[in-house]
């Protein structure tokens, strides 16, 4: 049985993604549908559509977002490989959570909440604002 999945080491997907970058504009290619520019970008990449709960290019989950757009992008739904990491948990909640208000009745006493927004600006790439429940700018 062949692997109908295409992986990406993190340096091949960069390279990739370089070069659909450098393509300029793209049409959806999927007109009416929600997810076509998703699809779109993992159609360029070879990526098959399978809608699984897994990671898209190997070890990284990809999102894409239209323009003069107000949606969110749900960053953590999941936590792909590698899982053993637990950053969730390890790094962003000891940062940026805080005690969730069933902790010590429904949940565990050390039960923590963690939210956040996230923007990476477009004319740059180069920064990610994290705001967290309190709006402090990390």
């Amino acid at each position: 049985m062949t692997n109908k999945f295409k992986t990406y080491t993190k340096e091949e997907l960069v390279t990739k993604l370089k070069e659909i970058s450098a393509m300029g504009f793209v049409a959806n290619r999927r007109n009416r549908n929600h997810g076509g520019i998703g699809n779109t970008l993992e159609e360029l990449l070879g990526i098959e559509e399978n809608n699984l709960p897994i990671p898209n290019a190997s070890e990284w989950e990809l999102k894409t977002q239209r323009l003069n757009t107000s949606s969110l992008t749900t960053l953590f739904h999941i936590e792909p490989s590698p899982g053993a990491v637990r950053f969730v948990p390890q790094v962003l909640l000891p940062l940026y959570g805080w005690k969730h208000t069933e902790a010590g009745k429904k949940y565990p006493k050390k039960e923590m909440s963690f939210s956040n927004v996230g923007e990476l600006p477009r004319s740059e790439g180069k920064a990610i604002r994290v705001v967290d429940r309190r709006g402090i700018d990390s």
